[in-house]
């Protein structure tokens, strides 16, 4: 196998001209920056997670890339080509990545909370009748739909036409995969409200086929993609975080994030991310360990 690229979280090898191996590792990362840390049985559990929504997917007939997973750590799946110059990519194309991220979210939480906050985002705009006072942890009226970047250094949020024109996508395609997403977190709700969860948020990826049949792509339901909420706490008017919040809270807690986030704004040199301390190393992989068995059912 050739090894082809290094991501976030993943090692990307080549096994053949139509299959890649993804190797999960125990790295971190939040606000696109990969904490000099490692989180034991981290990759394990990411791996073993996607692959259970992977196999969910094909028996619900929502088409995926997913393989066979050759080791714990080790996914294979169908390749695609990653086509960076988007004025090569039109409704023609075959066999890519699309180069959007899609967010559902169904709660107030995380940077939904922070975009209402700095104005960038209206009560009205997410459902919410005129001059609501949004708040942490409400429900939304619908769910919010939006496109992001995936394969610019920041993710940067896109409206529907700057979206279907970046990756190539006629109006029905793009209600395709918006239609898609939809299918995929109403399974992954009654999944997990069996196991006293809450699906708060989480991001999907996709690509075409040869035959440009959509495909579900990379890995989604996980601690790293979604947002999870403990239904129980939530029922008593408590939000307790159950996903990668947890990390991302300490470095707002620190004041990392508002460092990052003015130095983006100002264009400046990002600081760099310190690592974590052990004791919140050992809380997390307890935590990824934890949330495996009671998103999948199954035992670590």
């Amino acid at each position: 196998m050739k090894h082809i690229m290094t991501g976030k979280v993943k090692e990307v090898y080549l096994v053949d001209d139509d299959t890649l191996e993804f190797k999960y590792t125990d790295n971190i990362s939040v606000f696109d920056k990969i904490i000099p840390s490692h989180v034991p049985h981290k990759g394990e559990t990411l791996c073993r997670t996607a692959k259970y929504w992977f196999e969910l997917l094909t028996k619900e007939g929502i088409y995926n890339h997913y393989i066979n997973e050759p080791a714990p750590d080790k996914m294979r799946v169908k390749r695609v080509d990653i086509i960076r110059d988007y004025s090569k990519i039109n409704n023609k194309t075959t066999n890519y990545l699309i180069p959007l991220e899609v967010i559902c979210r169904h709660y107030v939480a995380g940077s939904l909370l922070d975009r209402v906050k700095a104005g960038k985002i209206t009560a009205e705009q997410l459902g919410f009748p005129k001059g609501h006072a949004v708040k942490y942890g409400e429900k939304l009226p619908k769910p919010l739909l939006e496109a992001t970047t995936k394969l610019e250094e920041h993710d940067m949020n896109l409206t529907d036409e700057e979206a279907k024109k970046m990756a190539g996508l006629t109006d029905k395609e793009y209600k395709e995969i918006m239609d898609t997403v939809l299918k995929i977190d109403s399974v992954i709700d009654r999944e997990v409200s069996k196991r006293g969860l809450i699906h708060c948020d989480g991001k999907k990826e996709f690509g075409y086929d040869k035959n440009r049949k959509l495909m579900v792509l990379d890995t989604f339901g996980t601690l790293d993609e979604d947002r999870w909420w403990d239904s129980k706490e939530y029922a008593k008017g408590n939000i307790v975080e159950l996903s990668k919040e947890f990390v991302r809270q300490h470095y707002r807690e620190t004041g990392y994030h508002e460092k990052l986030m003015k130095a983006r704004d100002a264009g400046l040199a990002e600081p760099d991310i310190p690592p974590l301390p052990q004791d919140i190393i050992e809380r997390t992989s307890k935590l990824y360990v934890d949330m495996f068995e009671r998103i999948t059912g199954e035992k670590f």
